[in-house]
């Protein structure tokens, strides 16, 4: 039961991933790596097929290896937080919308600065 319930949230993830390629504003490799993380508790081969991709494996690898995220993902996912808080913003959200958005972006964005670079 466990296995299937990983598979299904593998799917679930590669499919986000997926679209996150087509559409810019959606990340593709962080949902690649939860997909990878499923995969590893249900199916070591769908595992090894994010692992081995040839253009999102390598990213994927050096955060499982190394905890390495790239600069330019760093600067696009800071750039895309702070649009969104903005954002929020301008069209009216309430204040106590915009400060929460504003505090969990700003933390993850501390957290992103914070890890190695290739």
């Amino acid at each position: 039961m466990r296995r299937r319930v990983w598979l299904a949230v593998g799917w679930l993830f590669t499919v986000l991933g997926i679209i996150g390629v087509a559409l810019p504003v959606m990340p593709t490799v962080p949902f690649l790596l939860v997909a990878a993380w499923a995969f590893a508790r249900s199916s070591p081969v769908l595992e090894q097929r994010i692992m081995n991709h040839p253009t999102y494996g390598p990213p994927v690898r050096a955060w499982r290896d190394r905890g390495v995220v790239g600069r330019l993902a760093k600067v696009w996912a800071i750039s895309a937080m702070t649009s969104g808080v903005v954002l929020s913003w301008w069209v009216g959200m309430p204040i106590w919308v915009v400060a929460s958005q504003a505090g969990i972006c700003g933390l993850v964005a501390i957290f992103l600065i914070r890890r190695p670079e290739v």
